[in-house]
């Protein structure tokens, strides 16, 4: 055998090997791609899995969490007969300061759109008690303010607790 036909040879059987070894290439890529993709859903759904009592749990807080800050039920919750106004005042900021503390961490499992709204509802909530405290007279009595709020909140086209509530409902549905 001469050189030029050792050449040949090895050419040939380079071209074929190369050939077999992309055909190889690809199925086998192919394959290693499907069988990852197919394990990442079964970590997705594991993780899913784990994670929506959580998911459900944080949304559940949530929903309490606007019911307990709602004016009407905070009021009545709150009440003592024969404290001022002032004391009154500072119990309800001291109330929803306080669940909104416990409540903090279950932002990490509700959307940021849940979250933006609970804190908002909150900020006004406070603001709200604020504003009516403020142009309450000197002496005036919890159940004066209490009144005061609640007209507040009357004047209110639509409730903004019931409305955050929907959405947080609405956010719910999806994860089904």
């Amino acid at each position: 055998m001469n050189f030029p036909d050792l050449l040949t040879d090895i050419f040939k059987y380079s071209i074929s090997g190369l050939i077999v070894f992309f055909v190889v290439f690809y199925v086998l890529k192919s394959y290693i791609d499907e069988a990852r993709s197919l394990k990442l859903i079964e970590l997705k759904k594991a993780s899913q899995a784990h994670t929506l009592p959580l998911r459900l749990q944080a949304y559940e807080r949530m929903i309490l969490f606007l019911e307990r800050i709602n004016p009407s039920n905070m009021l009545v919750r709150l009440h003592v007969s024969g404290i001022s106004a002032r004391e009154m005042h500072n119990m309800l900021l001291s109330d929803i300061r306080a669940e909104y503390q416990h409540n903090t961490a279950q932002q990490l499992y509700v959307s940021s759109r849940s979250w933006a709204v609970v804190k908002k509802l909150k900020e006004d909530s406070v603001a709200m008690i604020n504003n009516v405290s403020a142009i309450m007279p000197e002496h005036a009595s919890s159940v004066d303010l209490s009144k005061a709020i609640l007209n507040q909140l009357a004047t209110v086209e639509e409730n903004p607790y019931d409305s955050a509530i929907a959405l947080i409902k609405r956010d719910i549905e999806v994860l089904f």
